[in-house]
């Protein structure tokens, strides 16, 4: 029966255990982990800007002795005397914590004085704890200063054996001077360092004008004051961060550009990484991301940083400088003032952060003040003792010899004279050399200095200002001795200079081959000649190469670049590379992707266009096509798809069109036909379009032109063999897309096929280009104006097996006044009789006019990507 009796034991177990939702369990397990890391690991303390494991290491350091006036110690003895007496963690963590407090790259004011290898700013880690030495630095030491003098509270360490301090006294605000960097649980700290002397002019303000705002403080401490220099962007940010604890300061590495030959950099933002900054530059410079870098080299040694881009001879400095500034000398700094404020983190401003440090300095001073009064009132109540001593050494001598012991003498004396213990206890041991007279003034002088003292501390402990005063007068003793030039400077934001802005707005002539050579040419060079003439060579041709296309461009204009596969690329003009007329010009491919068999065909100027406009297209078999603009926002460096064609077709133009005008179709066969652009619905990039004219057997699109009769006067044509005209707008009728059109231009042996069209204005000039490579520029008003089914007039002298390869049109507003030259001009009457009509009486009604397919007769020309249109007759595959 007894076996069957409850344990007690068990039941007293049962009784201790206590029933908890496992919610509220994790909650509050989770909140004391986080308020330990936060307290006792991750964030430094307002009052001396120290974490636990700086302030140990400190500590131990200090009662070891290892000051700045004893040798160096070995680097792994301070760390386990930190660790077996006050941070029970890992080694690794306290050698880490001493090596950044060595690092005079990483600390403003560093506070240990490493001997050895402790890391460099190339992000080499420190030699092993063994090899390395440290000691105090002398700075450090006033973090120490009066410590032993009761002025912090203590707590036992983590096994009750010893007292370590919970803040050290701190002479000067070390927060602000060194900073601090800590990710906690949930919150994180990064506090820049400041320059010394100028934290200290702003606290001793404070202290003299408790009412002053961050603005006064900022007129003392300018801004951070980083180890490694650099340069602060702008102070607003810097600004920001001191009203609210929190900011983005922009840090510029400083350098300069030699002879304009190299950028040497000689000072980095905080905390980057040499050796990676110099790979990353390199890198960039091998994928293109950075031009005009011919050499990198790192030249920096013991004397400091010094890093060399060389430049190649034709590079631009300040476009590479600002190359280099966007992608890696420039470095944000987030500021987060965030600090242990009675032990619960806050985010404070400069100037509660200066508050903190005064009230602290405070208590330091008062409960110094009082240590040393307790001491002076104790040292004064001895001297007493032995003042009166001295009036009546006969007396006390005999006193001391009559007695038979020590404390027969102490209570004898005691009685006589009202001795306390203290003063007897210093009288029976004073020896007889004691006695003399010289020795008697040096003690009443040191009773008078002791009786100063006392006045002075009590002075301090019951006048508040007196306290400050001392405060005061301690700090600017601190920056008499410490005190240095600040490093970092600052620098206005004017922005970046980029390779455009140091380019020169000139209009240029862009030549581009069948083999994809390309250059661009300053249109100054091609003076206008009257038609009918040479021209001059526009650019030498290796064997078998023509040349496909010319187009007129501002060295700032973006261009988009349209190719017979349907492609669009951008470019900017500038990045065409600059050559001579007799130069044969660089790849495209440098430039563009081009496939093998793919020509540039069209090319536009994005200036010219509104988000509200449409690019139109028509292809090589007859169809157009209208695509909003905005859909060629985002163009890869790949390029992308403008238009989808099918086997054999190829793009041939493109225009920049409002809605509102009407499109000009012309074929090399000498037709073309002139209708509404709101005929050709808008589409996306990947539809194919509809049908613009119906194509006889053999014949091609040649080209297509916008007209805007409010801008346009005549239509301008010009065929293979180098003859051209103008026509009147008016001559050119409006009729239904996918018509066969009206004749523009007879295309015999004579003409040739048609090779451009475009709509002109007067004042306009023209540029044509042949395939040999002979360009020429000419008025357009030059050019004879016949009505339409005519042959027209000799624009370009061309050499026989020659042919006119492309034709451009520049604005009369971009034709500058020293473009004119007073060249011979053919003029139509001394022609040879070229002007020839098709017949004497051509007018509105002549039958030329051939049938037009009107949309209800269209034959479901409207092709898309997909043969199956919608209801509306509408199939817009993207």
């Amino acid at each position: 029966m007894s076996s069957e009796l409850p344990d007690p034991d068990v039941n007293a177990e049962a009784a201790r255990v206590q029933t908890a939702r496992i919610e509220d369990e994790m909650e509050q397990s989770y909140i004391d982990y986080a308020m330990s890391v936060i307290a006792g690991r991750a964030l430094p303390d307002v009052r001396d800007g120290l974490k636990p494991v700086h302030r140990r290491i400190l500590y131990a350091m200090h009662e070891a002795g290892v000051t700045s006036r004893s040798s160096h110690r070995k680097s792994s003895s301070i760390v386990g005397e930190t660790m077996g007496d006050y941070h029970p963690h890992g080694d690794s963590a306290i050698y880490d914590a001493l090596a950044r407090m060595a690092q005079d790259f990483s600390m403003r004011y560093p506070l240990v004085d490493g001997q050895g290898n402790f890391g460099s700013v190339d992000g080499d880690p420190p030699a092993a704890m063994r090899y390395t030495e440290a000691r105090m630095s002398a700075i450090a030491e006033e973090l120490l200063a009066d410590i032993e003098k009761d002025t912090v509270d203590y707590r036992a360490n983590y096994d009750d054996r010893l007292q370590e301090p919970d803040v050290l006294p701190a002479a000067f605000p070390n927060l602000l001077v060194n900073g601090s960097s800590g990710i906690a649980v949930g919150m994180s700290t990064n506090v820049p360092p400041h320059n010394l002397a100028e934290v200290i002019d702003a606290t001793v303000h404070l202290i003299d004008n408790p009412d002053c705002t961050v603005e006064d403080l900022m007129e003392y401490v300018k801004g951070p004051d980083f180890p490694t220099g650099a340069s602060i962007v702008g102070r607003n940010a810097v600004h920001q961060a001191y009203k609210t604890g929190r900011g983005r300061i922009r840090v510029r590495a400083e350098f300069e550009v030699e002879d304009d030959e190299r950028i040497v950099i000689t000072e980095l933002p905080f905390q980057q990484n040499k050796a990676r900054l110099v790979e990353r530059i390199a890198n960039n410079v091998n994928e293109g991301k950075i031009e005009g870098v011919r050499d990198l080299r790192d030249e920096s040694d013991r004397d400091g940083i010094r890093i060399v881009v060389e430049l190649k001879r034709d590079a631009m400095p300040e476009v590479v400088k600002n190359q280099l500034l966007e992608h890696h000398l420039e470095s944000t700094f987030g500021v987060i003032n965030l600090a242990l404020v009675d032990g619960e983190p806050r985010v404070l401003t400069l100037k509660e952060t200066l508050e903190e440090y005064v009230r602290h300095r405070r208590e330091v001073v008062r409960r110094r003040s009082e240590y040393d009064l307790e001491e002076a009132e104790d040292r004064a109540h001895i001297l007493e003792g032995r003042l009166t001593a001295l009036e009546h050494v006969e007396e006390v001598v005999d006193l001391i010899r009559d007695s038979e012991n020590r404390d027969d003498a102490k209570e004898a004396l005691i009685e006589a004279y009202d001795f306390s213990e203290a003063q007897v206890d210093h009288i029976v041991s004073m020896q007889l050399g004691s006695l003399t007279s010289m020795e008697a003034e040096a003690i009443e002088e040191e009773y008078e200095d002791v009786q100063a003292t006392i006045e002075r501390l009590n002075e301090i402990l019951e006048n508040e200002s007196e306290l400050l005063g001392v405060i005061k007068d301690e700090l600017r003793e601190i920056k008499d001795e410490y005190g240095d030039e600040r490093r970092t400077s600052f620098i206005e934001d004017t922005g970046t200079v980029t390779r455009e802005d140091l380019i020169p707005q000139d209009d240029m002539v862009v030549v581009v081959t069948e083999d994809d050579y390309i250059k661009r040419m300053p249109a100054a060079d091609f003076r206008a000649q009257g038609r009918g003439g040479k021209g001059i060579i526009g650019t030498d041709l290796k064997e078998g190469d023509r040349v496909s296309s010319v187009f007129f461009a501002n060295t700032h204009d973006y261009l988009l670049v349209f190719t017979t596969h349907g492609q669009v690329y951008q470019l900017k003009t500038y990045q065409i590379p600059e050559m001579g007329r007799t130069a044969r010009g660089k790849s495209a491919v440098n430039l563009l992707d081009l496939d093998a068999d793919e020509e540039i065909t069209a090319v536009v100027n994005t200036d010219e266009m509104d988000d509200d406009e449409f690019l139109t297209m028509v292809t090589r078999d007859g169809y157009a096509k209208r695509t909003a603009v905005d859909e060629f926002a985002n163009i890869l460096s790949t390029g992308i798809r403008a238009i989808r064609l099918e086997d054999g077709d190829e793009l041939v133009d493109v225009e920049v069109t409002d809605g509102e005008r009407d499109l000009v179709v012309a074929t090399e066969g000498g037709m073309s036909i002139r209708f509404d652009e709101d005929e050709v619905r808008a589409m996306g990039r990947s539809a194919r379009g509809v049908r613009g004219i119906r194509l006889t057997d053999g014949d091609v699109v040649a080209g297509v032109a916008a007209v805007d009769p409010s801008q346009h006067d005549w239509l301008l044509t010009v065929t293979q063999n180098g003859y051209g005209k103008r026509s009147d707008l008016e001559d050119y009728r409006k009729q239904s897309r996918n018509g066969k059109g009206l004749i523009d231009i007879k295309t015999n042996e004579r003409n040739g096929t048609v090779c451009a069209i475009d709509a002109v204005a007067s004042g306009d000039h023209l540029l044509v280009m042949s395939e040999d490579g002979q360009i020429m520029r000419t008025r357009v008003d030059d050019i004879s104006k016949y009505g339409r089914n005519t042959m027209g007039v000799i624009v370009m002298d061309l050499v026989e097996g020659d042919y006119v390869a492309a034709v451009d049109v520049i604005p009369a507003a971009s034709v500058g006044d020293d473009a004119e030259d007073e060249l011979e001009t053919v003029t139509p009457e001394t022609d040879g009789g070229d002007e020839v009509e098709a017949d004497e009486t051509d007018d509105d009604d002549a039958e030329d006019e051939l049938e037009t397919v009107t949309p209800e007769t269209d034959g479901g020309d409207e092709v898309e990507a997909d043969e199956t249109d919608d209801d509306n007759g509408e199939t817009d595959v993207e």
